[in-house]
């Protein structure tokens, strides 16, 4: 039992894992002992992300990538593999906030299309690749793999002047599901995380209004808004052998925020 958390010889990709949330995750996959390929769009952030996971040592890398186009994922994907030589588990995190939150009935097609590009495109693009992957391997004899996407509890409520994001989100926790299925024959499970109110860089704008911090708060039975740590335990948790018999799964850490 005790060797259920080691990750010693696993490879995980973490999108949008230079930061916030995703680089949450991938320090606590680092500090056990997993090689790490970090995906993002700002080369300054990935370097700097690397430089951390390095200095906890592990074995890590980035790659540019920008998850809404397919041919970005695909050479991502090639990299890290030339890299490390196997993929292990993949954290789609990578996204990006409701653009130009309004009123549904002046939702420009363009702003919707972005979202859903960058939160369900990108999701489905990232596992395809890693998926094909992992059943070649497990058809050879080496049946493992780890599909873990970023959703929100956006999904599960009333996303009110924000509905793209929120249709965005359900859409992706609909895939798990149905993903869930199809791939557990190989050994690959595959779940979602829905994070309530955090503090990353997407929440900023936010935080700083005085008057959502007095509404919000205190419909939070934690009393706090989550931190990107607050997501390394149930990253290690999804990637190692103690969720073997575990998928399919929407699960939601917000501090109690979606039961009050």
């Amino acid at each position: 039992m005790s060797n259920l958390f080691d990750l010693s010889n696993r490879v995980a990709i973490v999108t949008g894992g230079n930061g916030g949330i995703g680089l949450g995750m991938a320090e606590a996959l680092a500090g056990a002992g997993c090689s790490l390929s970090i995906w993002g769009r700002n080369a300054e952030k990935n370097a700097a992300a690397v430089e951390r996971l390095t200095r906890l040592g592990a074995k890590a890398e980035a790659q540019f990538c920008d998850v809404a186009d397919a041919s970005s994922v695909d050479a991502a994907f090639a990299a890290t593999l030339k890299r490390f030589g196997r993929v292990d588990g993949l954290f789609a995190n990578a996204g990006i906030s409701g653009a130009s939150p309004g009123p549904f009935v002046e939702r420009k097609a363009e702003d919707w299309r972005q979202v859903m590009a960058a939160n369900l495109d990108g999701v489905m693009h990232t596992f395809q690749v890693a998926a094909r992957h992992m059943t070649e391997r497990a058809k050879a004899g080496d049946p493992f793999g780890r599909l873990v996407a970023t959703s929100s509890v956006a999904s599960v409520e009333g996303a009110a002047f924000n509905e793209h994001y929120g249709a965005a989100k359900g859409a992706v926790n609909a895939l798990v599901r149905a993903l869930a299925v199809e791939l557990a024959r190989h050994g690959i499970t595959v779940n979602a995380i829905l994070p309530g109110w955090i503090e990353t860089e997407m929440t900023a704008g936010a935080l700083q209004n005085e008057k959502f911090l007095r509404n919000v708060t205190p419909r939070i039975p934690m009393r706090r808004f989550g931190q990107p740590a607050d997501f390394g335990g149930i990253a290690l948790y999804l990637m190692s052998a103690a969720s073997a018999y575990h998928t399919g799964q929407t699960l939601v850490i917000d501090g109690g925020y979606t039961i009050y």
